[in-house]
């Protein structure tokens, strides 16, 4: 029996927390130092060929782990997003209507320690492309996925990015615009 395993259930949560902000930090600082070595635009293609392998795993996980069916629509797709890794430590949003789901991140943890600090917003709109898209199509091969919002592109003060999916022949092509 591990430490973890006499751990109560507070004390889990407190330690989950820990492993998200640690896994994060983590990513924050393998970027920066690519960046600081190759410059911002590498960097990001870097992080987005990671993120293309790591949210398909990431979504498979989460997949096996609550048993979502295998197209499980985009009903699977709103379970799953909250219960990807930075969902306890960012503040996000999910509508599910008129044949589409909406997602949107209304606090996210590096966007607003940028804001503190008095920098713009991270520009993670290439990568958020390949992180959302990979991710929803492997809950449901059937999912598409279009960027609503996503720094560097200007933003509503309630949330830093906005996603829209939708099933191709669920709902007219009209409903997604």
């Amino acid at each position: 029996m591990s430490a973890i395993d006499e751990l109560s259930r507070e004390k889990l949560l407190a330690l989950l927390k820990n492993f998200a902000k640690n896994w994060l930090a983590h990513d924050g600082l393998w970027f920066q130092a690519v960046e600081q070595v190759h410059g911002l635009e590498h960097a990001i293609d870097l992080d987005a060929k990671a993120w293309r392998r790591f949210s398909p795993i990431e979504a498979r996980r989460i997949k096996d782990f609550l048993g979502l069916p295998e197209r499980g629509g985009l009903e699977a797709l709103k379970t799953a997003l909250e219960y990807r890794l930075y969902a306890v430590l960012n503040r996000q949003r999910s509508e599910l209507k008129h044949g589409h789901l909406c997602f949107y991140m209304n606090d996210c943890r590096v966007q607003s320690a940028r804001k503190r600090r008095g920098l713009p917003d991270f520009p993670c709109k290439q990568v958020g492309l390949v992180e959302y898209s990979t991710f929803a199509t492997e809950i449901d091969p059937r999912i598409k996925t279009q960027c609503i919002t996503c720094p560097p592109d200007k933003h509503p003060d309630e949330y830093y990015c906005g996603w829209k999916f939708w099933i191709e022949d669920e709902g007219d092509e009209s409903s997604r615009r």
